[in-house]
């Protein structure tokens, strides 16, 4: 079942609201926040909670996997990865993921470029940032980029106001703090940590955001997805 599929319309899913469900794999629950099944590629982007002592089997990613470890340790055969850890794996990329003392992480899977081959590893808590010469209260930090896909943290300061003009589908993902999005011609849309918000293209509005600032992972991107 496909789940916020249509990529015409804005959506807005609070993280810690939803339900947690459970996976195949016992001790493992997700939150789903959107679902597209094309071409039997299941596309997906997810909250996924590990419980302590739990694991998936050895599986491969043919899509490539992109994950922010938001609680806790997440761990496979290429490291231990601590909150605030950004990683990509590839599509052909092949590990075996779990935690030992359990973990939170913010996943996508199945969105790759076919031919992408680079595998990403960086401590978010530890990387500087650049000042955004057209918006002086954002900071950037690039993660990735491809000519699919531009990948970046963006720090956000308290109490900062800015407009935003994307020509490419945005998500973001609030890793920390609150802002309200405004686009043209509908209501304020409230953003809190661990929410996430997806934009059509060619998206206007502003940000407001709120007193203790506000840390965003940011994803500009091209349709379609089919590989």
């Amino acid at each position: 079942m496909n789940v916020n599929d249509d990529f015409s319309i804005p959506v807005l899913m609070h993280g810690d609201e939803l339900n947690w469900e459970p996976s195949p794999m016992q001790g493992v629950e997700r939150r789903r926040l959107d679902r597209v099944l094309s071409n039997d590629i299941d596309r997906v982007t997810t909250i996924v909670r590990y419980a302590p002592n739990s694991h998936f089997s050895a599986h491969s990613h043919g899509g490539g996997e992109e994950f922010i470890v938001l609680e806790g340790t997440f761990q496979d055969e290429y490291g231990d990865w601590p909150a605030g850890s950004y990683v990509r794996n590839p599509p052909g990329s092949r590990h075996t993921p779990g935690s030992d003392s359990g973990c939170i992480i913010f996943v996508k899977l199945q969105q790759f470029d076919p031919a992408d081959r680079t595998f990403v590893h960086i401590n978010l808590n530890k990387v500087g940032a650049v000042q955004n010469a057209q918006k002086p209260s954002v900071h950037v930090t690039p993660l990735f980029q491809d000519q699919r896909e531009n990948v970046q943290l963006e720090r956000w300061d308290a109490s900062a106001e800015f407009t935003i003009d994307y020509a490419r589908y945005v998500e973001l993902f609030v890793l920390e703090g609150s802002a309200q999005y405004a686009g043209e011609n509908r209501e304020p849309l409230d953003l809190k940590t661990h929410s996430w918000l997806r934009l059509p293209a060619k998206s206007k509005g502003s940000i407001a955001v709120g007193g203790n600032g506000a840390s965003v992972w940011l994803k500009e991107f091209t349709l379609p997805l089919q590989n």
